[in-house]
């Protein structure tokens, strides 16, 4: 088989969104003819840990390990954190308008750890990978960010060797949705473009998750850049489903964060449940995972507690499992100035599971666009209270009648072993 290196800061035992897209593809590599030779930290300080992922790492994946020091143990002692704390998702949007030691912590984070607090294993990875490169041949080297300290990796092996790199970005580098809150210097912002543009233009393909942020960054870089989607794995399916929810259930699975916060659901919620006795007994908001304290503090405003079920994250597929059941499941993106171009990987496990999906966010982006051709649910405005009442009033009354379903079609085409063979299709382009 060929070799490709892959450079990732996300990797079982870490668990979240951020080790899904080369975890799963790695797992159907092989097949296509190319063994994955994995580059991952050694101990990293992850926000969540699910050791149930280590058992989906393919039998053929080389793990290369090394040492990573990371600055997070002096942001704990300064803002007065256990050692033991855990950051969550969205911690920069949260600490940004904290307390004077959070606001300085964030300060420093974007001023002076460019382009990442991983920054410190930049150097350490290129002379570690630079000699075993010389020992071992690879025909191919990816580098998936963020953290954006991984292509950096990359930009220096290119610099020594001349092997194709291909520099997937998971998310956006300076246009992704905290990056206004960093309380950058002009010089801290013009060097995390200069990088990126550097990274830009040096990698032989640029690949992102869909077709906004694919423009924005081939603006940015004014050069082509490749969409290949997040998905689902079949594979993760492989269970009994079980009985729906006596319940009017709607749920979320993952990162909770405050930019996600849907304000207009609860109101909405707030208001059926008022107008409707029926509907206040049998709603049920099930939230699976990290959930900030704004969001329940929001359903408590809104008078919904006594209907709120809270679970700490589950492993991967369990979670799945518990999803499985849910009358509707809740896909609220990001409330930020990339919002047109964000599409949770949730969204195709959602699809995959093919219960009604409720969206929030810009109906003109590209998660609206996806789930409207795959008719897996529904996109509401983050301010469209009427519409989203309208659409739960739909959802609760097919629910009486026993005939809520998801008419999903066309999602096959995101699972991760079709986009497998994206990638191979692009590394086999002249």
């Amino acid at each position: 088989m060929k070799k490709v290196l892959i450079i990732t800061y996300y990797w079982p035992p870490s668990g979240g969104g951020g080790v899904m897209r080369w975890l799963k593809m790695s797992k159907f590599l092989p097949e296509l003819g190319w063994q994955p030779i994995i580059y991952t930290p050694e101990n990293p300080d992850p926000s969540i840990l699910d050791k149930s992922l280590v058992s989906e790492i393919h039998k053929d994946v080389i793990e290369l390990k090394t040492p990573i020091w990371e600055p997070y143990n002096i942001y704990r002692k300064i803002t007065g954190k256990k050692k033991s704390a855990k950051f969550k998702a969205g911690y920069i949007s949260e600490a940004s308008s904290g307390t004077w030691k959070s606001k300085i912590s964030v300060f420093i984070r974007g001023n002076f750890l460019i382009p990442d607090p991983r920054k410190f294993w930049i150097r350490p990875s290129v002379k570690y990978l630079s000699k075993y490169l010389k020992k071992n041949n690879v025909d191919l080297i990816i580098s998936t960010g963020p953290p954006h300290s991984m292509h950096l990796i990359a930009l220096g092996l290119k610099k020594r060797f001349d092997i194709p790199w291909i520099a997937d970005f998971r998310d956006p580098w300076t246009d992704i949705d905290f990056y206004s809150k960093l309380k950058l210097t002009k010089w801290a912002d013009k060097k995390h473009h200069k990088l990126e543009r550097k990274v830009l233009s040096q990698a032989d393909h640029v690949v992102t998750v869909g077709k906004t942020c694919a423009s924005d960054l081939a603006a940015i870089g004014n050069r082509k850049v490749v969409a290949i989607n997040n998905g689902y794995d079949p594979l993760d399916y492989n269970f009994e489903k079980k009985k729906l929810d006596e319940t009017f259930t709607i749920s979320h699975f993952g990162a909770f964060n405050r930019d996600r916060n849907p304000a207009s659901l609860w109101l909405a919620l707030s208001e059926l449940a008022k107008n409707n006795g029926e509907f206040g007994k049998l709603i049920r908001i099930q939230l699976i995972g990290q959930t900030d304290e704004s969001i329940i503090n929001d359903i408590k405003k809104n008078n919904l507690y006594e209907n709120l079920i809270l679970v700490e994250h589950l492993p991967h597929k369990e979670g799945l499992e518990k999803l499985s059941s849910s009358q509707v499941l809740l896909l609220p993106i990001n409330d930020a100035p990339n919002a047109l171009g964000i599409l949770p990987g949730k969204m195709y496990e959602y699809m995959a599971l093919q219960r009604p999906i409720l969206a929030i966010g810009p109906t003109g982006a590209d998660f609206a666009r996806i789930i409207s051709e795959t008719n897996s649910g529904v996109a509401h405005n983050f301010d469209d209270i009427e519409g989203i009442k309208s659409t739960m009033e739909n959802y609760f009354n097919l629910f009486l009648a026993g005939e809520l379903k998801a008419e999903s079609n066309s999602y096959e085409k995101y699972s991760r072993k079709n986009l497998a063979k994206s990638f191979v299709e692009l590394i086999n382009r002249k």
